[in-house]
């Protein structure tokens, strides 16, 4: 059983953010700090990347470790409440994202996945996009 109410866990779950989260931040501060230049959410480009480098067709996802289910994260686990819905809708944020990158491959573009476990601070959002190559 929940120890808090549904009104409360209602307003807990309004509060999540999909847009400029802290490790979205660190990437983009570290893309900055690299003199790259980049877009943002473009509408206009399937599931509308987080940060897009245009001159290179590469659009980059920072994913939430518990909303895009990253397997053997601890960030990501199934709450011990309605596990069925959990893993029913961690499964469509799954095949949604592997649709979602393969239409950015027919059109052209990388796809790349950056998980918040990966990018805690700057430095390692650095670590991070020297490691893929995009800086």
């Amino acid at each position: 059983m929940s120890s808090i109410s549904p009104e409360e866990r209602r307003e807990l779950m309004r509060r999540f953010r999909s847009r400029d989260t802290r490790p979205e931040v660190c990437v983009r501060r570290a893309l900055h700090a690299a003199g790259r230049r980049f877009r943002l959410h473009r509408k206009d480009l399937p599931g509308r990347p987080d940060i897009v480098l245009p001159k290179d067709n590469v659009a980059i996802f920072v994913n939430g470790c518990f909303w895009h289910a990253h397997e053997g994260c601890p960030i990501s686990r199934t709450p011990s409440t309605k596990t069925e819905f959990w893993k029913e809708k961690f499964a469509r944020n799954r095949e949604r994202d592997a649709r979602v990158q393969d239409e950015l491959r027919a059109m052209g573009w990388k796809a790349v996945t950056i998980w918040e476990c990966e990018v805690p601070n700057v430095e390692a959002a650095e670590a991070r996009i020297r490691e893929l190559g995009l800086v």
